[in-house]
């Protein structure tokens, strides 16, 4: 029984291991290179497609940070975790008067490839999105 367990463990192992080098193999390699001259100190990245693009979750000096690409190289967006109190007040006016009773868990800035700047405020079971002035622009509902 036991030398089962083992056998079906390193089974699963292995099959883990080759999944995540298919995903890394399915990465255009002009991507994985403008990746990497951007960022050559990222940490611990995960590629996820989204679409025609793709998304690069990372660790860059302990700070959770994501991409979007496209399957070219160019950098569509930079999404970087912020604490929450380095949101702009007005959100927090908005989610008080618009979700009472809800906090915000997660915070994080928005930059778009033309240097736009936007918030997202994470409460339950929904992203907000913010501009700049803290006008509310739309909800997202998480999976």
């Amino acid at each position: 029984m036991k030398k089962l367990a083992t056998i079906l463990g390193a089974i699963l192992i292995t099959s883990f291991s080759c999944a995540q080098k298919s995903q890394e193999k399915a990465i255009p390699v002009a991507l994985k290179t403008a990746f990497q001259s951007q960022f050559p100190s990222a940490k611990d990245t995960k590629w996820e497609k989204e679409g025609n693009n793709f998304e690069a979750e990372f660790d860059l000096n302990k700070i959770e940070q994501s991409t979007v690409f496209d399957a070219q190289g160019n950098l569509l967006e930079t999404e970087i975790g912020i604490e929450i109190s380095q949101l702009p007040q007005g959100i927090f006016s908005y989610v008080k008067t618009n979700y009472p009773g809800q906090k915000i868990k997660e915070a994080a800035r928005l930059t778009d490839a033309k240097g736009t700047v936007t918030y997202e405020a994470e409460i339950k079971g929904q992203d907000l999105i913010f501009d700049h002035d803290s006008n509310f622009i739309k909800a997202i509902k998480l999976d």
